[in-house]
């Protein structure tokens, strides 16, 4: 297979892993949002949100993958990474204010199988998709899709903590115990956020 083939099938292969971020994070966005909500769980609901945001970036992703090899690539590329950093940094926003009026409000979730259920499906499956697109980027080396990459793996971290904070509040019943996992998952996501924008930093520098 010459470069040019292996680099086409490359890119063929990237809109294919992002097609199946969207249709799996719209599938758990919805479940996770609906499920949290009803049952009053931050730390769900935040999974959820997360599920939206990683809807966006697959959304972005495909655009920039798509439009490989093409006289806007460069553009197309740093702006794909900055909306990459901008939604992470409003998902810790939403973390922060909701776990803040949850714990003022003091707020106990109630008991959300579904919720439970949609976040040990993306624990199984989000590294798997994480380790495709690393693949993947081995061939592009694109900042926007680390970014991406990054995200789906903090995924698949934070759907571990759903799953060990809800039924740690399922056993134990100590109502905080969700709003303690947020935190966890503000930290994590809060990284992840920090080395986005760093890496959106250096795409614009190197052009």
């Amino acid at each position: 297979m010459s470069v040019n083939a292996a680099h086409a099938a490359t890119v063929r292969s990237g809109i294919r892993a992002e097609i199946v971020t969207i249709v799996w994070m719209a599938i758990e966005a919805v479940v996770a949002v609906v499920a949290g909500v009803r049952a009053h769980s931050v730390l769900v609901t935040a999974f959820g949100i997360d599920s939206v945001i990683e809807l966006l970036s697959g959304a972005v992703l495909l655009w920039r993958i798509k439009n490989e090899s093409s006289p806007n690539e460069e553009r197309i590329e740093r702006r794909s990474a900055w909306i990459s950093a901008v939604l992470l940094a409003l998902l810790c926003a939403y973390i922060v204010i909701s776990s803040a009026v949850g714990v003022f409000r003091h707020i106990d979730a109630e008991q959300t199988t579904l919720g439970l259920a949609i976040a040990v499906s993306a624990v199984v499956l989000m590294p798997l998709l994480a380790a495709w697109k690393r693949r993947i980027n081995r061939e592009l080396d694109s900042a926007a899709l680390r970014a991406d990459i990054a995200e789906t793996a903090a995924c698949g971290y934070m759907a571990a903590i759903v799953v060990v904070g809800v039924l740690l509040n399922r056993f134990l019943h100590i109502w905080w115990i969700e709003y303690a996992a947020s935190l966890v998952l503000l930290l994590w996501i809060a990284h992840e956020t920090k080395e986005t924008f760093e890496a959106a930093r250096d795409e614009r520098h190197e052009h």
